[in-house]
């Protein structure tokens, strides 16, 4: 391996400002900097885990489709993470001299603001919209505000507002997409591949210079805190006030941002993030479009990834349910060797996975099920969006020709200590006729499979329940019903 160069600060363009910092403690958030240092206090902090969206900038970073700009919650995004990116606040919004900007007079003129505390959060997020999207749905301006809350004006006055940025201004003549290339060659002359550094002893933090420089450094120091996309660690320090130095921060790691496919099977690095996975996996996988759709709001699918909901292990992540009843197989490096197991076998017990000191995930490979394979995935909350799971089903159902169950791979979150196969439910299934008396049949080894807990998301009872109920909700949708089972707002208008 080339010797890598090593800086110890931290750079990063504020607005229209450089910005180098050598003194960064390793769980410092961009919210608290923002409003402490900067004294750029339009950025507020509501939840402090990355709910409410009162927090919201954009981050600007390089990517393979060039310069692209994301909404995230600054309040659980760490400082650290911001090497070679550009940081938008609503205080760099400008319009024309004199003028508010497209997006602020939009909210004014349309009542979108009451008390104002969330309003700077919207903005940010309509922004990011307004740039990629000019002209946006209803169903695009919903799925950008998911991860916005407000308590007082209400939603529709912010969809007529944001409908009407463009008659306020043109996407295109917007500072930051006039200084676009500007913006360009600034990030790429900061992107110099050196390894950062900062801090010293146990206070530190490390940026490493690629995945394979990753892959060294986390072999020397194994007890490190990953982080790619904060989503869940920047709770651990917002929340429950726990020290998770030293940190290796890996979000935008070159070599750990690819989606490939070869042969029918999808191969995603472990930092690539759900907003980046959605087109592929959408259109490959159609079930797991709506499934990452409620996966936090637009800010959290900005930040967090797909390895990083595996390699956290926890009972309730969305993704592994699906990926194991879809076959997943999972990549793991340590230094420069690598395993590939079966998903379903790193998931060994609660807060407990197959994964040895020094090692970590570096891409899952996931199969795209064949034409005649059925495939589907029910996600139970207690509100539709930005929830987090009470139960989640997964079903990957192959049929033999005299229309028995020749196969069936069945998994679930929020069950077990761990997301898990419901193999006895599988076994009273696999050889029958797919019909509904086989799957009322097939119910009772359900507890066989699971003992569920009670928590604040769900009794054990009705976890239970809707275990079964899942099931016998993908038999109904596989067996020709045209009822249906969901009704967007815009179908029900």
């Amino acid at each position: 391996m080339a010797k890598i160069d090593i800086r110890n600060e931290i750079r990063f363009i504020l607005n229209g400002r450089d910005v180098a910092l050598s003194s960064v403690a390793p769980d410092a958030t961009l919210l608290d900097w923002l409003r402490l240092d900067r004294s750029l206090r339009g950025t507020k902090e509501g939840c402090a885990e990355g709910d409410c969206g009162a927090c919201t900038v954009l981050v600007g970073k390089l990517s393979a489709a060039g310069l692209v700009y994301e909404s995230v919650n600054a309040c659980i995004r760490f400082l650290g993470s911001l090497d070679a990116t550009h940081v938008v606040t609503v205080e760099h919004l400008r319009g024309e001299p004199g003028k508010l900007h497209p997006v602020q007079q939009a909210m004014v003129d349309f009542h979108g603001s009451q008390c104002g505390f969330c309003t700077p959060g919207f903005i940010m997020s309509l922004y990011g919209l307004w740039m990629k999207s000019p002209d946006p749905s209803n169903a695009a301006i919903e799925k950008a505000l998911q991860g916005n809350l407000c308590r007082c004006t209400g939603y529709e006055a912010i969809m007529r507002a944001a409908h009407a940025i463009s008659t306020y201004g043109k996407a295109a003549k917007d500072p930051l997409a006039l200084e676009r290339q500007d913006i360009m060659e600034r990030l790429q002359a900061l992107h110099d591949r050196a390894r950062v550094e900062i801090g010293a002893g146990k206070k530190r933090l490390i940026v490493p210079a690629d995945a394979d420089d990753f892959a060294a450094v986390f072999a020397t120091e194994p007890t490190a805190t990953v982080v790619a996309g904060s989503t869940d660690v920047g709770l651990w320090v917002t929340k429950h006030m726990r020290d998770i130095s030293p940190v290796i921060f890996i979000g935008n790691l070159d070599g750990l941002g690819g989606i490939t496919e070869d042969k029918g099977v999808i191969s995603i690095g472990a930092g690539v993030t759900y907003t980046e996975a959605f087109s592929t996996l959408s259109k490959r996988i159609p079930a797991l479009g709506p499934l990452v759709d409620r996966i936090g709001g637009e800010q959290v699918r900005n930040m967090g990834t797909i390895g990083g909901n595996i390699a956290n292990g926890s009972p309730i992540g969305d993704t592994p349910p699906p990926l194991i009843a879809l076959g997943a197989r999972l990549t793991l490096r340590k230094g420069d060797e690598r395993r590939t197991i079966p998903l379903q076998d790193f998931f060994i017990a609660y807060g407990k996975q197959d994964r040895q000191p020094g090692e970590f995930v570096e891409a899952v490979h996931v199969p795209v099920p064949a034409k005649d394979t059925k495939f589907a995935v029910y996600k139970v909350t207690k509100r539709r969006d930005e929830d987090i799971t009470a139960t989640l089903g997964a079903f990957c159902l192959t049929l033999a020709e005299d229309g028995s169950v020749a196969d069936i791979r069945i998994a679930y979150g929020g069950m077990a200590a761990t997301p898990k196969r419901a193999s006895a439910v599988e076994k009273a299934l696999v050889g029958k006729v797919w019909n509904e008396a086989t799957v009322e049949a097939a119910m009772s080894e359900y507890a066989s499979d699971f003992t569920p807990l009670t928590d604040m998301r769900a009794t054990a009872a009705y976890r239970a329940l809707a275990a079964k109920n899942l099931l016998l909700r993908f038999y109904v949708e596989t067996t020709g019903t045209k009822a249906p089972f969901q009704v967007s707002r815009s179908e029900a208008a």
